[in-house]
C-alpha cells in the first residue's frame, strides 16, 4: 500500500514539473517594451486605398496596456491613445475627478471622459499638460521607455508627410461612424494613425465633444499658461494646430525616440 501511494505521488510531482516548464518564455518582461502585436477587436484598423503608414511592433506601457504602432515617413507613432495611469518609473499620476480640484491643478493629472472607465478603455485617458512637462511632473515621462510626447515641430513633420495640415486629418481619422459622428469628412485612415475623437476636459472641469473632435498635446509651450495642441474634427479634413490653457485635459499619442 505504501509503495502504491509513493508511486502515485511521484507521478503527480512529475506531471506538475512538466506543466510548469511549459510556460512560454514570452511571459518574461521585455526591457524594450516591444511585444508581438495582438489585434484589439474594439478598434478598427482598416484603411481604404494604398496605405501610407506601416504597422510595426506593438509596445506595452507600465500598466500592461498594449498599443499598435505605425511608421509614417521617418516617425513611429502609437496608433492608439495613451491609457496609462503611471509614469514609466511606476510613480502614480493622480486621477482627479473633482472639477474644483482639476481647474486649479498645476501638477500632473488624468481622468476618463465623464469619469467613465468604459469610455477610458475605448478612447484613452485625458491628461492635463502638467503631466507632460518634466518641469511639473518631477522629470518623469508618461510614455513608455524609449518613447516621448511629440514636440510641436514633430507634429508639423507628421502633417508634412501626409501632404500638409489641410488634408492630413482625413488621412489620420479612423474610418466609419463607430466612434466618429457623421460626416467624418474624408476619413480614409490611409496613414493608419487611426485617430479617434476622445473629446476633452475643459479647464473648468466640463467634458466636451466626444465623438466629434479629438485633441492631442504636444510637449511644446506657447507661453507660461498655454501649450500647443493638435485637433481633428468630424466636419473637416484639416489637422488643426492651436495653443490652449495647460489645465485642459487632452489625449496623448507617444512618438518613438
Amino acid at each position: 500500500m505504501k509503495k502504491t501511494i509513493y508511486l502515485l505521488v511521484s507521478v503527480i510531482a512529475l506531471f506538475s514539473c512538466e506543466k510548469e516548464s511549459s510556460i512560454p518564455t514570452s511571459t518574461v518582461p521585455n526591457p524594450t517594451n516591444s511585444i508581438t502585436c495582438i489585434d484589439n477587436p474594439n478598434i478598427n484598423f482598416t484603411s481604404i486605398g494604398t496605405p501610407i503608414g506601416k504597422f510595426g511592433e506593438c509596445i506595452k506601457d507600465i500598466d500592461g496596456n498594449i498599443y499598435k504602432t505605425v511608421t509614417i515617413g521617418t516617425q513611429t507613432w502609437m496608433a492608439e491613445n495613451l491609457k496609462v495611469s503611471k509614469y514609466n518609473d511606476g510613480a502614480p499620476i493622480p486621477n482627479v475627478a473633482e472639477n474644483s480640484q482639476w481647474k486649479k491643478n498645476t501638477t500632473g493629472a488624468w481622468c476618463n471622459y465623464n469619469n467613465s472607465d468604459s469610455l477610458g478603455k475605448i478612447f484613452g485617458k485625458l491628461y492635463n499638460w502638467y503631466t507632460v512637462s518634466p518641469i511639473t511632473n518631477g522629470n518623469k515621462s508618461v510614455c513608455p521607455t524609449g518613447w516621448h510626447v511629440p514636440t510641436d515641430s514633430e507634429w508639423t513633420l507628421l502633417a508634412g508627410y501626409l501632404g500638409g495640415e489641410s488634408v492630413a486629418g482625413g488621412l489620420m481619422k479612423e474610418i466609419g461612424l463607430l466612434k466618429w459622428n457623421t460626416p467624418n469628412l474624408n476619413a480614409t485612415n490611409t496613414s493608419r494613425f487611426t485617430a479617434i475623437p476622445g473629446g476633452y476636459k475643459f479647464e473648468n472641469g466640463d467634458f466636451l465633444n466626444i465623438n466629434k473632435y479629438g485633441y492631442w498635446w504636444s510637449s511644446s509651450e506657447s507661453d507660461t499658461y498655454d501649450s500647443f495642441n493638435y485637433i481633428l474634427r468630424e466636419e473637416i479634413s484639416d489637422l488643426d494646430r492651436d495653443d490652449i490653457n495647460k489645465n485642459n485635459g487632452f489625449s496623448i499619442r507617444c512618438l518613438k525616440d
